[in-house]
């Protein structure tokens, strides 16, 4: 027998109390009987890593488990979110509001105890994981958001915010290549306050991680420019805690422990095998199992009293460290109250008073103005006013027209800096994006192409299944960026976001809805805004003759009615961006057939569906059903607003590499073609 084996077989860890194994194995025991009750989960990771949980929330974690919203706590993230029943019972155990009772339920309806660990369902759940390497890159989101903060409310006397972000990583996080995306900028910004542990178990669903893997991990994070320490036995609490010290003690540049465990640890059967990763050990194993740990109590769910009570200590461990940062911040901001009161509207998430008198405008120009340049010209008004705004691109601002004007670029020497460069990372950026969202104080956008949205698509949904609130700026838009050809034009990209619940989508007409469409962005709180914004100008309208573009915020409004009595419009031609000025062409030349039109700008479907249906009646009449929609993309979205008898002209193939006038002449993105669609419609 093997000495990891005869460990197992008595169930002890190295260096270890007799209260150290108790506290251990009531998190491995709990971990078991809930997947098992449940039918259901992945119990052999929470057997591995109960050492290295005990180890991290009984002595390195600053945390207070009575106020789990103190903002200088430190974060824990499990990024292998799969080991949920881990992260579960030490919550339940160090005295979050999770109860024994949760325990029980677990992945059963509406428990706090879901299959994988959500953000705002469960106190103490720092970020939403799951979909492996999300949580890895949503912790370097949370060290750059600390970075920053601090940089601009710490003194020489004062760290107000000073904390760190501790991982539990699996083979799976470090696979998926958002992790290398993300580790990459992590090291490059030296982002010393990130620890993150590998477990190292060397086994994945299918088998043996040598399956597919065969990387030196430990040489790759040093090329990152990490810090890399190695533990060969996580049941070896010495050596695994003075590893967490030694990381403490890493200013420069974040480190990763790659830590040796054993999935199942102690089941006598299904220790080390893919068996014990994503199904119930068996009720027989489980037996086996505790018998294996030498646990006295056969009954499910058995928590001994001086478990409990070690872990509850272990809770409310960092109430002095919490009394003292309060006592601290409380005479910091005696000294400096503007910066208290500053930092405090930050972390509450509410915007400045009055910001949006500092919201540009536009006069009507017929040459017009691109979109996009539209946005920089709000981004750059409003950020003086609302500092938090943090932006960034994926090696595209010059493009996206997403840089801070006034500010410098947030890089290793430069913290307080407020232009991120993330790189040719899309998909890091927005899990990044999403780390400082949930870290608090900052509002961060990101930008590229609309196409590229693919590559960033997972956490953006996470965004959205969080209700957090990062903005995507997404330009080139649509197949009039022109000469990049198909493979830069999105089609079905707006379909794609529109179908996200709690996302929504901003597609502005013209420099005036595209100022409304930041300020909406900017006060929805309850998920991720995405802004299609164009390459090539469109016309600046002239609000004296149209209607405001106040009626942004309400999703959809009548920019234009065709005088004719009170019989109505005889067709309402709705669209979005920069189609809705061809429909005003359109209107105009249908009125030369006798033909009245209301044009409907569509910045936002899904505000539109919020709003109260008395003025989506105003808007859209039930009875008017001769209703045509225009979208240079897939025109799936669109037909539930035209309703059965209507039209949509919107693009049910790829682009073509030309001049964009000519593409979208021969596409039939004209208002030849929708003045065509409606006398057709009309019999007329």
């Amino acid at each position: 027998m093997t000495e990891t084996a005869t460990r197992a077989a008595r169930g002890g860890a190295i260096g270890a109390s007799d209260l150290d194994e108790l506290c251990i194995d009531t998190v491995r025991t709990l971990s078991m009987d809930a997947v098992q009750q449940a039918n259901s989960g992945h119990p052999g990771t929470p057997m591995a890593l109960a050492p290295l949980a005990y180890l991290i929330f009984t002595k390195h974690l600053r945390y207070d488990a009575a106020h789990p919203d103190w903002p200088n706590r430190d974060r824990f993230v499990l990024s292998c979110g799969h080991a949920s029943m881990m992260l579960y019972s030490v919550l339940y155990l160090t005295g979050y509001d999770v109860t024994l009772e949760d325990i029980k339920h677990f992945r059963q309806w509406g428990s706090k105890t879901p299959g994988h660990p959500e953000y705002g369902h469960t106190e103490g759940v720092e970020v939403t994981t799951g979909p492996l390497g999300q949580g890895f890159a949503n912790a370097v989101g949370m060290a750059l958001a600390e970075r920053h903060l601090a940089s601009e409310f710490n003194t020489p006397d004062d760290a107000v915010i000073d904390h760190r972000i501790y991982v539990i990583a699996s083979d799976g996080d470090l696979m998926e290549g958002i992790s290398h995306e993300a580790a990459s900028i992590a090291g490059h910004l030296g982002l010393g306050k990130l620890i993150v542990c590998y477990d190292d178990n060397s086994i994945t669903l299918d088998g043996p991680a040598s399956l597919s893997c065969s990387d030196d991990v430990g040489t790759r994070f040093e090329a990152y420019g990490w810090n890399v320490l190695r533990v060969p036995d996580v049941n070896d609490l010495p050596v695994m805690d003075r590893a967490l010290a030694q990381a403490r003690d890493v200013h420069d540049r974040p480190t990763l422990i790659i830590v040796r465990t054993h999935i199942g640890y102690g089941s006598p059967h299904k220790q080390d095998t893919s068996a014990a990763h994503g199904e119930p050990l068996g009720v027989d194993e489980v037996k086996l199992t505790k018998q294996n740990l030498g646990w006295e109590w056969m009954d499910p769910f058995h928590v001994p009293p001086d478990a409990l009570a070690a872990w509850r200590a272990a809770g409310q461990r960092g109430a002095p460290l919490r009394a003292d940062w309060e006592k601290r911040r409380d005479a910091w901001a005696q000294r400096r109250p503007d910066s208290a009161r500053e930092l405090a509207r930050r972390l509450a998430g509410t915007l400045p008073e009055n910001w949006r008198a500092a919201l540009p405008s536009f006069p009507p120009n017929e040459k017009g103005m691109a979109t996009r340049a539209a946005s920089n010209t709000v981004i750059n008004a409003l950020g003086p006013k609302i500092p938090e705004l943090v932006g960034g691109a994926a090696d595209l601002s010059t493009s996206t027209k997403t840089i801070i004007n006034a500010s410098d670029r947030l890089e290793r020497d430069t913290p307080r800096g407020r232009n991120v460069f993330y790189g040719i990372r899309e998909h890091a950026m927005g899990a990044i994006m999403n780390g400082m969202c949930v870290h608090g104080g900052i509002i961060p956008f990101g930008g590229t192409f609309l196409i590229f949205s693919d590559y960033m698509r997972p956490p953006t949904r996470l965004a959205a299944l969080m209700k957090i609130r990062p903005i995507y700026v997404f330009t080139h838009d649509s197949v009039g960026l022109g000469e990049d050809g198909p493979t830069h034009q999105p089609i079905e990209q707006l379909a794609a976001l529109r179908a996200i619940p709690n996302m929504t989508v901003f597609r502005p007409a013209d420099a005036a809805e595209t100022a409304e469409a930041w300020a909406t962005a900017l006060e929805i709180t309850s998920g991720p805004v995405a802004l299609a914004l164009t390459r090539q100008n469109v016309p600046i309208l002239d609000r004296t003759r149209y209607a405001a573009a106040s009626g942004v915020a309400r999703g959809a409004y009548v920019l234009s009615d065709t005088e004719g009595g009170d019989a109505g419009p005889d067709v309402i031609l709705l669209g979005s961006g920069s189609e809705v000025h061809i429909l005003l062409a359109a209107q105009e030349a249908l009125l030369g057939t006798d033909i009245r039109a209301r044009v409907v700008s569509v910045p936002s479907i899904e505000r539109f569906y919020a709003q109260p249906v008395s003025y989506r009646d105003q808007v859209l009449p039930r009875s008017m059903h001769h209703r045509i929609a225009m979208e240079a993309a897939s025109p799936q979205p669109w037909y539930r607003m035209v309703g059965d008898s209507g039209v949509v002209i919107g693009l049910e193939r790829f682009g073509a590499s030309a001049p964009y006038e000519r593409i979208y002449r021969e596409l039939g993105l004209t208002a030849e073609h929708v003045v065509s669609a409606a006398r057709t419609m009309l019999n007329r």
